[in-house]
């Protein structure tokens, strides 16, 4: 018992990565997400980002089957390597295939890949060593377990078996890697809160990219189930997702699926009504919402134009009245114990 205790109380006293940026760039976009985009916008948009300040970056090679690396890596390989923080994922093993079906994917353009899932320690080593090929780079920050998740469809009812593997390979293989120094450190890149739990139950993450799950629309299971569990072993939340794949920014869509959940179009006209009474901009007090906790280490929204990224990031320096804050917990728009910037 007191051996268990111990190794308890070094867990909770563990310093543990954190980026030092909470302001970034995901890559979903990059990687032809919702639609297609040329090499030449995407590689404006990662140096618009660059010049606006943004020095946290989030890839995966998921993202487009490969292309989202390929451009990220084509402008940060130029980079000094120790003014950024990058981050990419593993899961998903990339297989060259000419004509893989992708009509049901959110990748747009000709991909040529197709894919395998691998939660394996040997998955992981080649995946990561994979990556750095298309990344044009000597290392990686932080590694993501990709969409290690129930809701993940792809699966369909192998979630517990991925789990358990993942569990036995890429989990503790992250772990020795980041004892190596071959990475900083390592979480979950999920979109629900379960396999987050679950995770710091059975192995030592250091941060956890949640996405969907931390935004205006959405944000009660994070705050007030996750941030707590992380808090107490000192792991931060990267949060992906902040604008609900464009929603917050006047896109028509809800994040990633295609469908409305009941609700979210008519808390997204309050909340405008909130952002109208206070002459704000409701895509930069969205964004500032999800970097306020302290739990937070990084927000990663997307941008596939110049003008996306910079206008992302000079929002999260962008000033925004406390009464806006304060009405919207008064309308019971936000919880009452989110926090929230300059109060």
């Amino acid at each position: 018992m007191e051996k268990d205790m111990n190794a308890t109380e070094n867990l909770m006293q563990k310093e543990r990565f954190r980026p030092v940026d909470k302001a970034g760039l995901g890559g979903v976009a990059l990687g032809n997400g919702f639609q297609h985009h040329t090499d030449y916008e995407c590689l404006k948009t990662v140096e618009a980002a660059w010049k606006a300040g943004i020095r946290l970056f989030d890839t995966s090679p998921w993202y487009g089957l490969g292309i989202s690396e390929r451009r990220m890596g084509l402008f940060l390989k130029d980079q000094p390597r120790e003014s950024f923080t990058l981050s990419t994922k593993v899961g998903r093993l990339m297989l060259p295939q000419e004509d893989f079906n992708m009509d049901q994917l959110l990748w747009k353009g000709k991909l040529n890949f197709g894919y395998r899932y691998d939660y394996t320690a040997s998955g992981v080593r080649r995946s990561l060593e994979d990556s750095l090929q298309r990344l044009g780079l000597s290392s990686i920050d932080m590694v993501f377990i990709h969409d290690l998740s129930p809701d993940n469809g792809d699966m369909k009812d192998s979630y517990a078996y991925y789990f358990e593997q993942a569990a036995n390979g890429a989990m503790p293989e992250l772990t020795r890697m980041r004892e190596e120094g071959l990475i900083k450190g390592w979480g979950l890149g999920v979109n629900t809160v379960e396999p987050i739990l679950q995770t710091l139950d059975v192995a030592d993450p250091d941060v956890f990219l949640s996405a969907c799950q931390y935004s205006l629309i959405k944000h009660e299971e994070g705050l007030n189930e996750v941030f707590p569990k992380v808090a107490e072993r000192g792991v931060s939340i990267v949060v992906g997702a902040p604008l609900c794949a464009g929603f917050l920014a006047g896109k028509d869509r809800y994040l990633y699926d295609g469908n409305f959940p009941a609700g979210v179009k008519e808390k997204l006209n309050a909340l405008h009504q909130v952002a109208k009474n206070h002459n704000v901009d409701l895509r930069t007090a969205a964004l500032q919402f999800s970097a306020a906790p302290e739990e937070v280490s990084g927000v990663i929204p997307g941008a596939h134009t110049a003008e996306q990224a910079v206008e992302n990031a000079n929002s999260f320096n962008a000033k925004i009245p406390t009464d806006f804050w304060s009405e919207l917990k008064h309308e019971k728009l936000i919880e009452q114990n989110c926090p929230v910037p300059n109060m």
